[in-house]
């Protein structure tokens, strides 16, 4: 993880219960880089959304600190959250209004001009429908207004709780490549929490997994996949697999009969070429010879059911 200089949000043994029933969160330590996009997985029930609360002082924490751009927000929450966007599940519109006019209210409230207004709008590509009624807008499009709202302060971290819930395949598509969009090209570091692992898989720079309020994983994507390169396998199938599995086992393979094909444990990129190599060698005819890499799905699952 990062220097602690370089954190947007941390949480340090950050607790939270209702009333004194059982506890929701138990000893969570977030540490979220600046300019990451950071998926927040687990599944429903998880503690996701308490978390997202309590990092947007929604919620008073029962133990622990969470610092927001270094600085605790007990102590800075009006310099904090001005410096903050966020949406949680579905945005709250004026439906019988004009998405232009949905924007503009919470803009003049917030005291910000209107040349703001027509940007956020065109950042989240609505400035075609800017004048149609919110009532007859798209779910999509709803979501990317709840957007536009969101980045009316121009933050410098964006919280998404479930942005892409009930979105159809093109309307998630969208959320997607606004969120790299903001990232890559307005600096933003985002924290996302979803269930849609797929979705996350193609998003994301950092990963948090969280399931009965407790921590199991977070690091950068990189260090997810060389936990998910240490559950990968070979399958490989040849005329002779018996003779084929001694040959392996003679030159140091982990391997092991599956329920048709021969499979080895998967160590490096190298690896296949050395395999090939060997069985050709020995003259054997070789049918199948295919990396099977664990899927985000089976990883998550390896950490939820621990």
């Amino acid at each position: 993880m990062p220097d602690k200089d370089e954190l947007i949000i941390e949480t340090q043994h950050l607790s939270f219960s209702f009333s004194k029933g059982k506890a929701v969160l138990e000893d969570i330590n977030l540490q979220i880089p600046k300019g990451a996009i950071y998926g927040f997985l687990g599944p429903n029930g998880a503690g996701k959304t308490t978390t997202i609360r309590l990092l947007l002082n929604l919620l008073k924490p029962g133990g622990g600190q969470i610092k927001v751009f270094g600085e605790p927000i007990k102590d800075h929450p009006i310099h904090a959250f001005s410096r903050i966007g966020a949406l949680i599940e579905t945005p709250s519109l004026y439906e019988h209004l004009t998405g232009f006019d949905n924007v503009w209210i919470t803009a003049g409230i917030c005291n910000i001009q209107k040349s703001r207004v027509l940007e956020v709008l065109d950042i989240v590509q609505l400035s075609s429908n800017a004048h149609m009624h919110v009532r007859n807008y798209s779910l999509g499009m709803k979501q990317r207004l709840g957007l536009a709202l969101a980045l009316l302060s121009s933050p410098d971290l964006l919280i998404l709780d479930e942005p892409t819930n009930g979105l159809d395949p093109n309307g998630i598509i969208e959320i997607r490549e606004l969120l790299l969009h903001l990232s890559r090209d307005h600096g933003v570091t985002i924290l996302v929490s979803s269930h849609l692992l797929s979705e996350i898989e193609k998003l994301v720079s950092h990963i948090g997994i969280l399931n009965l309020g407790k921590m199991l994983f977070q690091g950068s994507v990189k260090q997810l996949q060389e936990i998910r390169q240490g559950k990968s396998v070979i399958e490989i199938d040849t005329d002779q697999n018996s003779v084929a599995m001694k040959i392996l086992t003679d030159h140091q393979q982990e391997v092991k009969q599956g329920a048709v094909l021969i499979e080895v444990k998967y160590r490096d990129k190298y690896q296949l070429a050395e395999i090939a190599g060997l069985l050709a060698k020995a003259g054997l005819a070789i049918y199948r010879i295919q990396l099977i890499e664990s899927s985000l799905e089976e990883t998550f699952l390896s950490f939820i059911n621990n």
